[in-house]
């Protein structure tokens, strides 16, 4: 399917299906031309995908544990006439990671319930992509700080409730929290999600950003909204 009319093609069979969150985190997160990208956690590609057409120029690779997911993010790429480097390994074993300190720029939706908490998921594999059971969001940001050069930037999406859980886990591997954005569903609803960038070895200093609404008083998405999904109008 096209993501967007006329945009590019991308299916996520085998996959976890596309979501709002990866979306937004791929218009959060900030890119520059030739600059290593590293994606933890791929599924089939989409946030990847995303970032390599707003900016073709970086040089692009990714993890997933599942294979099935892992070939349907090489279909992906090769559909839309783009390259990338798609592992299939665990992001908790070094040797499924880039060169150590190689990367300008890491991004991962990871899992956001810690384990025996959120609701069942359906499946294992919606499991594993929900559920902290076989990656904590710790291990994440230890693949992250192993791959970053020291300045490089891991950015990522969360649930709120787990704010300050997560800001622990970034100090423990200094990573230190430099943009955050609320996510809410619209301007009187409490926020549910938060984007967040952080730098390796960064100094203090915290951005709070404006809070994204999705949609208006009306129930129809907001502008930024819009434009994130090329919406016309």
């Amino acid at each position: 399917m096209e993501l967007w009319p006329g945009g590019p093609e991308y299916s996520g069979e085998g996959a976890f299906p596309v979501t709002t969150d990866s979306v937004l985190l791929a218009a959060f997160a900030r890119v520059k031309p030739g600059e290593a990208v590293l994606e933890l956690g791929c599924g089939a590609g989409l946030i990847s995908l995303l970032l390599k057409l707003r900016e073709p120029g970086i040089r692009l690779c990714a993890v997933e544990l599942s294979a099935a997911a892992a070939a349907a993010a090489r279909a992906n790429f090769a559909a839309n006439g783009l390259e990338a480097s798609v592992t299939c390994g665990d992001l908790r074993d070094a040797a499924s990671l880039p060169a150590a300190n190689s990367c300008a720029l890491c991004v991962c939706n990871p899992p956001y319930f810690a384990l025996g908490s959120g609701r069942a998921a359906g499946d294992a594999q919606r499991a594993a992509a929900r559920s902290e059971a076989g990656c904590s969001f710790d291990d994440v940001c230890r693949a992250a700080a192993r791959s970053l050069r020291q300045g490089g930037r891991f950015a990522f999406v969360h649930r709120s409730e787990r704010l300050a859980a997560v800001f622990a886990a970034l100090a423990a591997r200094r990573l230190e929290p430099k943009r955050l954005r609320f996510v809410q569903h619209s301007a009187a609803s409490a926020p549910g999600l938060f984007l967040c960038e952080a730098t390796l070895m960064g100094g203090p200093g915290l951005r709070v950003e404006p809070p994204l609404a999705l949609y208006g008083e009306d129930g129809a998405p907001g502008a930024e909204m819009r434009a994130i999904y090329h919406m016309e109008g």
